[in-house]
This record gives structure tokens, sequence and C-alpha cells, in this order.
């Protein structure tokens, strides 16, 4: 590990041997291949710095995560950007320590890429594991063998590897421009669930959390959330903005409408600080995150 900048929310850093409930984790990589737009490798502790706005409490909801839960930051993992295998094998260690310890791993990316080495390590504990994926991507793209390991192929190496359940498993938000044709049928054909933003706001984000989490009562789940699933007017410094995203308070509701799912993984990624000169969309993920604690407090 390497140490950040702070702490998230002025957490407690992580000391050897202290019991934790969650660990919040900084995975500073990028695949460095994106041809306009590289930097969620400085997103950590952008975070982090952000965070400092976020005060501890929600007026709108009761209790104190911070006190119900043991919440500790860890740092970074220690990494180079732009060199998946050893990158891949470092943040994979780094997120099962947290698991072998039973805490929640609580991950600030780095960009889509850093999913796949985290799956890894939670399917391994977790081998009944499923994924709910909100990006406006569903980063299961097909591979090509030439450069096998990007932002845009998580989601297809795991089903390859089979680390997830897939015909559980859900991409929700998928909208925008794509560099490859039909891959919301390729992502179906891998035998995944897409909801397309589309169809998320006509069935209603209520009816949709109400269904996921119904279906997915009692079963671990590794939730993923790329910032990018925000529209860029809320969120603008992330890797590929695709307009016609969720709102701010469209990302709240959806958030808290999934809290009764069992969260044994959160995974906020793509946040990119030199896209992000107004802190808009490093504030919005310390929201985000703090919204995921009080969930995972209700849970407890």
């Amino acid at each position: 590990m390497t140490p950040a900048s702070g702490t998230f929310l002025h957490v407690p850093p992580r000391t050897e041997g202290a019991p934790a409930d969650v660990v919040v984790l900084g995975v500073p990589y990028d695949v460095a291949t994106h041809p306009y737009r590289v930097g969620s490798r400085m997103g950590p502790d952008h975070i982090r710095a952000l965070s400092a706005q976020t005060r501890r409490y929600l007026a709108d909801r009761d209790g104190d995560p911070l006190s119900a839960l043991a919440v500790v930051d860890a740092g970074n993992v220690a990494l180079t950007p732009g060199r998946p295998e050893p990158a891949y094998q470092a943040i994979e260690a780094a997120v099962r320590e947290i698991l072998d310890a039973g805490a929640v791993p609580l991950t600030f990316g780095g960009d889509g890429a850093v999913t796949l080495p985290q799956l890894r390590a939670v399917a391994a504990r977790h081998p009944d594991l499923v994924v709910v994926h909100l990006d406006a991507h569903t980063d299961a793209y097909p591979v090509d063998p030439d450069d096998p390991y990007t932002n845009a192929t998580t989601f297809t190496h795991a089903v390859d590897e089979k680390l997830l359940d897939p015909a559980a498993s859900v991409h929700i938000g998928t909208r925008g421009t794509t560099s490859v044709a039909g891959v919301v049928e390729y992502a179906r054909r891998l035998g995944y669930q897409v909801i397309p933003m589309p169809e998320l706001r006509a069935t209603g984000i209520a009816e949709v959390a109400r269904g996921l989490t119904t279906a997915l009562e009692g079963r671990p789940v590794y939730v993923c959330w790329d910032m990018d699933v925000f529209d860029p007017s809320v969120a603008p410094g992330v890797c590929t903005p695709e307009w016609g995203g969720l709102t701010a308070a469209e990302g709240i509701e959806m958030l808290r409408a999934l809290s009764g799912l069992r969260a044994v993984a959160v995974d906020v990624n793509t946040v990119s600080p030199p896209h992000d000169p107004a802190g808009l969309t490093g504030s919005l993920a310390a929201r985000i995150a703090l919204e995921f604690l009080y969930s995972l407090a209700d849970g407890r």
C-alpha cells in the first residue's frame, strides 16, 4: 500500500491487526489507452480530498454510519498504471486481504479496468457472486487478443473466468455512443441482463430496484458504480461522458432503493480529476460513498 494524502471523511488510517467493518481502498490505475481522456489513476485522492466538504450526517436519513461501523482507510494499492498484469495482481491481493479480515472493501478507482482483479478476489470468497453494475457502458465488449485487458472488457473476462453468475447480474444505465456496434446485444449473449437508460426511466427507478432486491435477496452482490452513469452536467470529470444519464437526485434515489442488497464489495470508479476542474464529480462520488456507508450500516 501507499499512503494517501488524507483519509476519506477523516476516518482513521488502517493499522495492522485492528478490526474493521469497512475498509476504504484507493486503486490508482487506468489502462492509459483512452484516445482523449486519461486521468482516473488520480481519482482516489481526488475523492478523498473532496470528501472534506462532505459532513458525516445526512439530513434526510437516520443514523450515523461512522459510529455504527468501524471504517478505516487503507491508502492506495502500490502499482504502476498502464501495466495490467502486475497491477491486477497487486489489486487482487489488496482486496483479498480486506476480505480475509472480514471487512467490506469500499474502493475508489481508477477506471473500469480496476473491477476485474477485484472481482477475482471477491469471487474466491463468494462463489455465488452476482454483480449490479451502474454505468453508461456495459464494459462487456468483445476482447481483442492483441489488447485483451481494457476498461471495456472487464465483464467479458468475468464471464470467461466464471467469476459471477451472469444470468443474475445486471448492467443498468447503458446509453450513448460506442466504438463497436451491437454492444448491448453482445452483453446479453454473454448472459447478462441489460437495462438501458430509456428502459430504466420508462419502468421507474423504484420498480427496477424492487425487482432486483427481490430477485437477489440473500445473494452476495458486488456493486460497481461507474460515475459516468450520471449525466455529464452533474459529473463531467469521467473518462467517457455520455449525455442522458442520471441526475444526482436520481442516482441517490437508485442507491437508496438498492439498499436491501447484500453488498459484499462496493466499487466506485472512473473519476478523472484532470477533467473535473470544479470538483463536481469527486464531490458527488464522495456523497455516493457516504450513501453506501449508510446502506451498509442499515444492513448490519
